[in-house]
């Protein structure tokens, strides 16, 4: 067993010992590629000092610790702002599920590289007409019967850091004759194939990171086919669950409750530090009472994974809760900063800025699953609350009107 508390220590020590060289502040004023290459170069020192990967298999490149060790490193790394973002995707779900399904040899060369930040993966699991409804899917993955190649034609969208994957993970519609559900597999490719055209899509607050993704005729072969042909579902599903622990930050990404109270105590109203209005006190407890709970809900499941058990569907709790309260603390804070809240900082970063997390929030709000899909997830596998009507259930895809 790790002495936690010694290891926590330790982690923070070799943090603090690259702040200058990686943290926010040394970002600030870079470049896109600039960024990028420090990121990279930051998880190579990660990876040399033996804190990436903390709970992945040896084998794999990891330290075979326990997710309460990797918990204790991300928060202490969290609070800094270093340029780990391009790869929280590709770490987080890709390549734990490659991991999972693909042989030795290959699987072992790919997550070291991944580690070390020379490679990014991405996820393809969005689609136009296919959202938080992921077994609506419409990309088409057709079997070449003389090779057993699969032919790969469709869209994805909002493909978060395609435009600098080398590799993704995939789901599309291997048989259309079947219920959704059922007709889909699972394979990973390679971003750079014939046929894979990568086009950003800006959002609101002028980043860049998500893109539509076009697949004309890209043929893999059938190696690269994760799990069963037709259960592709399934692994998404493997996937998603994978998505919804991997989330370290109890407040989902947004400036912390210590931001908070130090902002609300600079800010003053008729000569007196807002802080002192009990209104403003109240609004920040509850915000704080919130985050530990979630941060609860994801000690339990931490703790289920240590035991080498699978967590449940209260994932979708924690998902639907973070960044809903992180929305809302934002939204307060700045309607107390009043006019200079709502200054545009180009510079920001939604951990450091309130007006960013505010205007970024919505995304997090669909990325994974959009709030209605958790609510009905925590309906029907906690709360045991019959299934909503479904018109398309047990009807073959290709029956079901566009």
């Amino acid at each position: 067993m790790t002495d936690l508390t010694a290891y926590r220590s330790a982690a923070r020590a070799w943090i603090e010992g690259k702040i200058a060289e990686f943290g926010r502040e040394a970002r600030r004023g870079l470049t896109p590629a600039e960024d990028l290459a420090l990121g990279r170069r930051y998880l190579a020192a990660k990876y040399e000092a033996g804190y990436s990967g903390i709970s992945w298999p040896r084998e794999n490149g990891g330290q075979g610790l326990s997710p309460t060790e990797k918990l204790a490193f991300d928060r202490e790394e969290i609070l800094h702002g270093f340029p780990t973002e391009y790869f929280s995707i590709s770490l987080g779900m890709p390549v734990p599920i490659m991991l999972r399904y693909l042989p030795d040899g290959w699987k072992q060369e790919r997550a070291i590289a991944a580690l070390r930040g020379d490679e990014i993966w991405c996820q393809l699991f969005s689609e136009p007409a296919a959202g938080s409804d992921l077994a609506a899917l419409r990309t088409r993955a057709v079997q070449d019967p003389d090779n057993g190649d699969w032919i790969l034609n469709g869209q994805k969208l909002w493909t978060s850091w395609a435009h600098l994957a080398d590799y993704g993970v995939i789901v599309a519609r291997s048989d259309p004759n079947v219920a959704k559900h059922r007709g889909l597999t699972y394979f990973w490719v390679d971003m750079k194939a014939p046929g894979v055209t990568v086009r950003p899509v800006t959002l609101a607050a002028g980043d860049a990171h998500v893109n539509e993704v076009y697949f004309d005729d890209v043929r893999i072969p059938d190696a690269q086919r994760l799990g069963p042909v037709g259960g592709g579902f399934g692994v998404a599903m493997e996937t998603l669950i994978i998505e919804r622990y991997s989330a370290t930050d109890p407040a989902a990404n947004g400036p912390s409750i210590a931001r908070a109270l130090a902002d609300a105590t600079r800010m003053t109203r008729d000569g007196r530090p807002l802080i002192e209005d009990g209104r403003v006190r109240e609004r920040i407890a509850r915000n704080f009472a919130t985050q530990a709970a979630l941060a609860s809900i994801h000690r339990r499941a931490l703790l289920s994974l240590e035991a080498g058990t699978q967590p449940g569907s209260e994932g979708a709790i924690h998902k639907l809760v973070s960044v809903r309260n992180r929305q809302r603390l934002s939204e307060f804070m700045i309607d107390i900063e009043g006019v200079s809240g709502v200054r545009w900082n180009e510079q920001a970063t939604r951990k450091d800025d309130w007006a960013t997390s505010w205007l970024t929030a919505p995304t997090g709000r669909i990325a994974g699953g959009a709030d209605e899909m958790l609510l009905n997830t925590i309906a029907e596998r906690i709360l045991g609350l019959p299934q909503d009507h479904r018109p398309d259930k047990g009807v073959p895809f290709n029956e079901i009107p566009g």
